[in-house]
């Protein structure tokens, strides 16, 4: 079963972004085989939702530890997209994301995340920001 291990401590930047203060993980396996270590530094604008709708879904929702893990996979194209998505989805579950939440959010990423992937964000280019 995966697992969050540690909790995200994050710093707050300027234009809702946050910086990864010390470093956290995902566990995919049960055996702690596959794991994502998201390192100090990293900096995510948590779930990227458009604000209109932030009103039922912020981008600090209960989801935002697996937004993380999801900008890091997209940001470093460490697993495929579609991998990437399902890590996320994977995430929400475990962090208790209502089911209707879950579907919504790993929709959006599914069909309007194209663009994002592979594509660092400024802040992360050439590991800019992280210690």
């Amino acid at each position: 079963m995966s697992k969050f291990t540690t909790p995200a401590i994050l710093e707050m930047l300027e234009h809702y972004m946050w910086r990864v203060y010390e470093p956290f993980e995902f566990y995919l396996s049960d055996d702690n085989s596959d794991v994502i270590e998201v390192p100090a530094g990293f900096v995510t604008d948590l779930a990227s939702v458009p604000r209109i709708f932030w009103t039922i879904l912020p981008p600090d929702g209960k989801y935002a530890k697996a937004a993380i893990i999801h900008d890091y996979l997209y940001d470093n194209a460490l697993r495929t997209k579609q991998e990437a998505d399902r890590i996320f989805l994977d995430g929400m579950t475990v962090l208790g994301v209502p089911q209707w939440k879950r579907t919504i959010m790993y929709w959006a990423v599914r069909l309007f995340g194209r663009g994002m992937y592979n594509r660092k964000t400024p802040a992360n280019k050439a590991g800019v920001g992280y210690q």
